[in-house]
């Protein structure tokens, strides 16, 4: 690629979805006399201007330092700034509104010797560069993007396999929970599901019956989704989730969300991560995101993980980053959904988890956390990692650095701090403690604690 049109048309492939108000970096690589692609970056464009330093200077050190702990600093960058116009704007007010940002992000990157050598911006439709004085490539009034899947690059892509999957918002969309009528009728289930449910996820005597019960549960559900006729092919993934929301009843959707939310159901059902039964076993934890609605929000953590997980697992690494983002947005403290959002990442193998989780599974009842598998997996495991975080890029074989003897004893005491009976956590060790519903005055409710469970 060597002018600003071919770049402006490679960006939904480098990311595997089109960005929408955001900043892009991406990473590039000389090797031999030949550019290649590596790490990409993308933050949301901060409506705030005075916000906009400081998003520069976390891109741009994200970026370079991500690259060098994995043994390859870029020789330069390209810079992305992708907004729509708000009502009565042009793409052209657009471009000249965010040039101070784009001007912060050349300094930051120049600032640590990886020079920006393109910056474009995407809007209406239209590009423009902020690098580029020529009026003749680069006119003022911008140059109109090439129909989407038309270009010789988009002909590459597809023979390669890569999809550009629509917009983050609509994959988003895909794990919101309801905002219609029915998500009232869903939390009338999940407030009486929890007055019958959480005194027996809190004795020690029933719980086992609860887990037992809820995986129970969502095995018959997993089987009822993959016997379920397929969508029109082509039809996108809203009639896909529609087809899967009418396949769960409200008391059922209600009982698995709550028992989720102990953390050794949990950790079983996170075992369901390949073969025949991680597509169904994603299309449920989705669908119970959905459910997750009302004041139940916090509870879309353990759902949204499992989907984040087992997407990693299945290769997906786009609804992986997003899914547990989401769950991180729903319950900053979950320790399992930030251990699996870092490692996925920094790029480790998810190879080294599932081996953890098919050891656990031969156990068959073995007593232990996901915590520690997952945090087992990142410290000591020799990840394959890939320079780019998006579909493009060969892939690098890079040993994580072992942590030092006092690094493990602070590890160690953390897992504990969770684990442990009367330490920073609810008490239980496995399972969040009731709380009073906001509107539902007497009405147990699963609420958070201090550390994820």
């Amino acid at each position: 690629m060597r002018t600003p049109a071919e770049l402006a048309d490679a960006l939904p492939y480098l990311l595997g979805y089109r960005p929408e108000d955001s900043i892009v970096l991406v990473a590039l690589h000389d090797r031999d006399g030949r550019g290649r692609f590596g790490g990409r970056a993308r933050l949301g464009i901060p409506g705030n201007r005075d916000d906009w330093p400081s998003a520069a200077q976390q891109l741009t050190q994200g970026l370079v330092k991500g690259s060098e702990r994995r043994g390859a600093l870029p020789e330069s960058m390209v810079l992305f700034l992708c907004q729509e116009p708000g009502e009565g704007e042009s793409g052209r007010a657009v471009m000249e509104r965010l040039r101070p940002l784009a001007q912060r992000i050349r300094t930051a990157c120049g600032a640590l010797d990886v020079p920006v050598i393109e910056a474009l911006c995407i809007s209406d439709g239209h590009f423009w560069s902020y690098c580029c004085p020529s009026e003749h490539c680069c006119p003022t009034d911008g140059t109109a993007m090439g129909l989407p899947g038309t270009s010789v690059l988009a002909a590459a892509a597809t023979y390669a396999g890569l999809q550009v999957r629509g917009t983050l918002r609509e994959l988003r969309a895909r794990l919101a929970p309801w905002e219609t009528g029915a998500a009232v009728e869903q939390e009338s289930a999940l407030d009486a599901m929890g007055m019958a449910l959480i005194p027996r996820i809190l004795d020690d005597g029933s719980r086992a019956g609860v887990a037992a019960q809820t995986l129970d549960l969502a095995r018959q559900v997993m089987n009822r989704l993959a016997d379920a006729d397929p969508v029109a092919r082509g039809s996108g993934p809203l009639p896909a989730d529609l087809r899967d929301d009418e396949l769960l009843r409200h008391d059922e959707a209600a009982l698995l969300i709550l028992g989720l939310q102990d953390r050794t159901t949990r950790d079983r059902a996170a075992e369901w991560m390949e073969g025949d039964e991680a597509g169904p076993a994603l299309r449920l934890w989705r669908a119970l995101a959905r459910r997750c609605v009302g004041s139940y929000g916090e509870h879309a953590a353990a759902p949204l993980t499992l989907a984040g997980w087992v997407a990693w697992s299945c290769g997906d690494e786009l609804e992986a980053r997003e899914a547990l983002a989401m769950a991180l947005g729903a319950d900053s403290a979950y320790l399992f959904a930030r251990l699996l959002h870092q490692a996925c990442n920094e790029g480790l193998d998810p190879e080294s988890i599932r081996r953890c989780l098919r050891r656990a599974r031969a156990d068959d009842g073995t007593d232990r956390t996901e915590e520690d598998t997952a945090a087992t997996a990142t410290a000591t495991t020799s990840a394959t990692t890939s320079d780019a975080d998006g579909p493009a890029g060969p892939a690098v074989p890079v040993k994580s650095p072992r942590p030092s003897a006092r690094r493990r004893r602070r590890t160690r005491a953390a897992e504990s701090a969770v684990d442990r009976p009367g330490s920073r956590s609810d008490g239980t060790g496995t399972t969040r403690r009731p709380r009073r519903s906001a509107g539902q005055p007497g009405t147990p409710k699963l609420g958070t604690s201090k550390g994820d469970t």
